[in-house]
């Protein structure tokens, strides 16, 4: 199972400002594409998270840095990667790049949560082993 999961993205107008250059929060909605893929690939949604372990993963912190920027038309590639985890508090690495160009970069920390009350919860160890986490 590869650790670094990377989705192909497109520029569209949409995700430009009037200049034709991406706005700069659209970078964390390609990050937010990444993660979510990288939890697919490992056999888990956020429906079943939710329905089997009864939380769900929230962003604490980012930071994020813009190298460069992505231009209307460019073909990218966003990719994350799972750093570390302790307990609750996943830290992924996340890059936005064009071809071998990276334009952005993220220290991205996700806490899971309980779907009841939004208190931080531990992983379980059965979703530890889903992810691939060794124990």
């Amino acid at each position: 199972m590869p650790s670094r999961t990377t989705v192909s993205l497109r520029i569209y107008h949409e995700d430009t400002d009037s200049g034709g250059v991406v706005y700069h929060a659209n970078y964390l909605r390609y990050m937010e594409r990444a993660r979510t893929e990288w939890i697919s690939e490992r056999g888990l949604d956020h429906d079943r998270v939710a329905r089997e372990f009864d939380l769900m993963f929230v962003v604490r912190s980012v930071d994020i840095k813009f190298l460069r920027p992505a231009r209307l038309g460019d073909r990218l590639e966003a990719s994350a990667e799972l750093m570390s985890l302790r307990h609750g508090l996943l830290t992924f690495d996340q890059r936005v790049v064009r071809g071998k160009e990276e334009l952005a970069r993220a220290s991205v920390r996700v806490i899971s949560v309980s779907m009841s009350d939004f208190k931080s919860v531990s992983v379980p160890e059965g979703m530890l082993q889903l992810l691939g986490v060794n124990l």
